[in-house]
């Protein structure tokens, strides 16, 4: 593998605070919630425990052509919404096909569509049931469709690996890029899963907030009355590419993709390890490829889902990293407004990371009422700014099976 430095020259988002990236980083700064009360028939139907979530603020059919959106997902949908952003962000960088990839990720993939076609067969049967199903349903669909709207002919790939896979994807485009795979990666990830079926089934393990009362407050990562996760939609893309092209076609340059590690907890299939050895060994891997130390580590965006295990496994495993120093280091929980894209939260959390150093603010973390004592991060409520001088920051992405996965990003 070479020692190519990675760039990024495009990003591109629908999220929950907005149909594009700059709304949605706006909206993210001014401390706005993207939680609302579902309105749909189904929450009353199913008498569901959780009665809310962060759906997307522009819904895919505003966005694209009905015959386009009609043979995706929405899980592919939100994908193509944010990849074209990207794309057009990035200058639409004129590539070869043959030198053009896509690592592009989801957690679940196409749920819509597998359990609608489900329902369809019970009720109507066999005949009723859509030819383009199974190419709507599978996890690869959204990568696969973003190579054929592109023309990217090196590869598209798909990872899978729950709420770490978009971060995994962006390092999978860092070893691409430098393999000479490609000169110009699509990476990112996405997720449309706010169904009954994964709402009850995370309401039933205990995972999600049950504050229907309060909704936009619900997700409160590092708060002492945090009492679970909020499921969130969306997908966010990043154009990476090796700077020798970027440079060579004129490509503004928003960081750089300083490093990345993937690591493995192996230790409960839901739960991440008490320890944090598995996060703190990838964040050592992100930093060793950086060659970075930990005091070259200015702003830190904390997978921190307001899970009432979940957070202060997090700074343990930091801690472990940074020691004292980490409760220095301006930390943001931007969950708190987002929500938890699972499979594309890492993406969209990477270009949330990549605006910070870029103008060198840490986004607020709302709804923090009381700091719990033992996930004492430097949060704060209102924008933290990050100063001068060089910046390198890193975003944490965990997932059940045990799966780890940091980036960092730098702005020199």
């Amino acid at each position: 593998m070479s020692t190519a430095r990675i760039v990024v020259t495009g990003i591109g988002t629908s999220s929950p605070l907005g149909g594009t990236a700059p709304e949605s980083w706006s909206a993210l700064l001014n401390g706005e919630s993207g939680t609302r009360t579902l309105e749909h028939d189904w929450v009353e139907q199913y008498s569901l425990p959780v009665t809310f979530a962060a759906e997307a603020k522009v819904r895919p059919e505003e966005v694209l052509e009905r015959p386009i959106a009609k043979r995706l997902d929405p899980s592919s949908q939100f994908a193509l919404i944010a990849a074209k952003e990207a794309w057009a962000d990035a200058g639409a960088p004129d590539v070869a096909p043959e030198r053009l990839g896509v690592d592009f990720a989801t957690g679940i993939g196409g749920v819509w569509t597998l359990l609608d076609a489900w329902d369809t067969l019970r009720e109507k049967g066999p005949r009723r049931v859509m030819p383009m199903t199974v190419p709507m349903l599978m996890p690869n669909a959204a990568a696969g469709n973003l190579s054929l709207h592109f023309g990217a002919r090196a590869f598209a790939r798909t990872v899978a690996s729950a709420c770490a896979s978009s971060t995994e994807s962006i390092v999978n485009a860092i070893e691409h890029l430098r393999d000479g795979l490609a000169d110009v990666i699509i990476a990112g990830g996405t997720e449309s899963a706010i169904h009954p079926i994964t709402i009850a089934s995370f309401a039933s393990m205990q995972a999600l907030s049950k504050r229907n009362d309060d909704p936009a407050t619900a997700s409160r990562p590092t708060s002492i009355d945090r009492d679970g996760f909020v499921m969130g939609e969306g997908a966010a893309a990043l154009i990476l590419e090796t700077e020798e092209h970027a440079r060579a076609r004129g490509a503004k340059i928003y960081a750089y993709v300083a490093g990345g590690g993937v690591t493995a907890d192996s230790y409960h299939i839901t739960a991440n390890d008490p320890e944090g050895a598995g996060a703190a060994r990838a964040v050592g891997l992100a930093l060793a490829m950086a060659d970075a130390s930990v005091d070259d580590v200015t702003h830190i965006n904390a997978h921190a889902t307001s899970t009432p295990v979940g957070d202060p496994n997090e700074y343990t495993a930091l801690k472990a990293v940074f020691g004292d120093r980490i409760d220095d280091i301006p930390v943001s929980a931007t969950k708190a407004s987002t929500g938890h894209l699972l499979g594309g939260t890492g993406a969209l959390e990477a270009i949330f990371t990549i605006l910070a150093i870029s103008e060198r603010q840490a986004p607020p973390t709302i709804n923090i009422t009381e700091q719990d004592p033992a996930v004492p991060f430097r949060v704060s409520g209102s924008v933290q700014s990050l100063g001068a001088g060089d910046q390198l920051a890193i975003s944490n992405s965990f997932g059940f099976g045990g799966h780890n996965a940091v980036v960092a990003f730098s702005n020199t």
